[in-house]
């Protein structure tokens, strides 16, 4: 006498498909196109600190030029006429638009 035991690659297709059902309601998240929170960068950042970031570009004593601040940068990617916006150094972290560090770059 014969005993059927259970075909594995049919138990491996039902953990499959009972996992893939658990996370459908997590899959719009994941591949949508908006941005959740992003966080700020601040001033006592690592990175910040070596480019010598600040959120006042008036306070920043290296700004040569006095027209520099991050919402006129290559390298801002917010909005025109946004508070803060996304910046390329940073990770696409938010920046102060009124904000300068010397990795500044002229729009053209």
């Amino acid at each position: 006498m014969t005993i059927k035991t259970s075909d594995p690659t049919r138990r491996r297709f039902i953990r499959l498909a009972a996992s893939g059902l658990a996370s459908a309601p997590f899959a719009g998240a994941m591949f949508s196109q908006t941005a959740l929170a992003v966080d700020a960068v601040k001033e006592s950042d690592p990175i910040a600190v070596a480019l010598k970031y600040k959120t006042d570009a008036t306070k920043a004593p290296e700004r040569q030029d006095k027209t520099a601040m991050c919402s006129n940068c290559n390298l801002y990617t917010g909005k025109p006429g946004a508070a803060d916006g996304p910046c390329s150094v940073f990770g696409g972290k938010l920046v102060n638009a009124k904000g300068w560090c010397t990795g500044w770059v002229k729009k053209a």
